[in-house]
């Protein structure tokens, strides 16, 4: 399934979150490798649009009250054109069908 491409992504998401580190969880030293970082998380947004969201959509299993939770998985190629493995999270929330980007994880099965 094709999620549609004007899907949210929340700049808060990717430029307080995602981008910053965090001592749990940590993402933005795995972001860091490919060249994103807080001053280009636009950067970081168009290519989750461009490179990742056309990729088929799977569903999970994973039950969520607000809504269908879908991963897509696909290789992000970032500024400095090092290659990251990533699997992401975006949901179709079942109140207003909105889709949105919920998170990203490094794949570690690639």
């Amino acid at each position: 399934m094709k999620l549609p491409e004007n899907a949210i992504i929340a700049p808060a998401k990717l430029n307080r979150y995602l981008l910053v580190w965090r001592a749990a969880d940590d993402k933005s030293k795995f972001l860091a490798q490919s060249g994103y970082g807080p001053e280009n998380w636009q950067q970081l947004e168009a290519d989750l649009r461009h490179q990742i969201l056309p990729r088929d959509a799977v569903p999970t299993n994973e039950p969520n009250r607000f809504g269908d939770v879908y991963e897509i998985r696909g290789d992000l190629i970032g500024p400095n054109g090092t290659v990251l493995s990533v699997r992401t999270f975006w949901m179709i929330e079942h109140e207003t069908g909105v889709v949105k980007f919920i998170t990203l994880y490094p794949d570690r099965e690639s």
